[in-house]
């Protein structure tokens, strides 16, 4: 049988960002740390990191952060950005201010530009975090565009052919659908997370994307009543659709 990870209790809650390790021997001196509903006051004994630690550690009274693995799913409001590269509030500010500083970080799984709303997964699991944006797994993302202009009927043949080519790039884009709802909106479902590709795509086709929103990465879809600005942590089983 394998044995379960163990860490210092000072360690982990220092790599949540609760503070320096010091800072957390004084807290639980305090009683500002409580374990199965008893004062824990020896920050640096060992804790098996199992599932339930969240439900059983007690910070100042409250539950303990989630534990290190977390996938968020966030609904991507406009005027956000995904990196301090771009100006305007950043989508971390989402989060409780304390995930700031978890030690791995929490980073964005690709990016949604300031002006795309929609689906947005974070995580601190590195190794998840590539898997989804490899372009070797092929995982589809669908974005609702509307247009300034109507759709022609070019634009679906075109998108699907795999020879798009993109202006400054040299390598084609892979086939891609389209899906038209009115004459001037469509679903379109991509494989790539190219520059902006959704928007300079629709711009090859001599048309310009006004509104955008990703609706869907993998088989895992944005609920319909998550609210901008809106997040919750994912299952095991939400993160495994990802990959459907």
């Amino acid at each position: 049988m394998a044995r379960l990870p163990t860490t210092r209790i000072d360690r982990l809650l220092s790599s949540m960002g609760y503070g320096s390790r010091s800072e957390m021997a004084r807290l639980a001196r305090a009683g500002g740390i409580t374990l199965d509903g008893a004062d824990l006051t020896d920050v640096s004994a060992r804790l098996p990191v199992t599932p339930d630690l969240p439900a059983r550690l007690r910070i100042d009274g409250e539950p303990l952060d989630p534990l290190p693995g977390l996938v968020i799913l966030l609904a991507k409001p406009l005027g956000m950005t995904c990196s301090h590269k771009e100006d305007g509030p950043l989508v971390h500010d989402l989060l409780p201010k304390r995930w700031r500083r978890r030690d791995p970080a929490i980073s964005t799984v690709g990016r949604l530009d300031k002006q795309t709303s929609g689906l947005l997964l974070l995580t601190d699991d590195g190794a998840l975090l590539h898997r989804i944006i490899s372009p070797r797994q092929h995982i589809r993302k669908t974005y609702r565009a509307r247009l300034a202009r109507p759709l022609q009927g070019h634009e679906g043949p075109l998108f699907a052919s795999g020879d798009l080519m993109l202006e400054g790039e040299e390598k084609p884009l892979a086939p891609a659908e389209l899906l038209p709802l009115t004459p001037t909106e469509a679903l379109l479902t991509i494989t790539e997370g190219r520059y902006h590709q959704v928007r300079r795509m629709f711009a090859a086709a001599g048309n310009h994307v006004e509104a955008l929103h990703r609706e869907s990465l993998g088989g895992l879809t944005l609920p319909a009543d998550m609210a901008p600005g809106t997040w919750r942590l994912l299952t095991e089983a939400e993160i495994a659709r990802i990959f459907e």
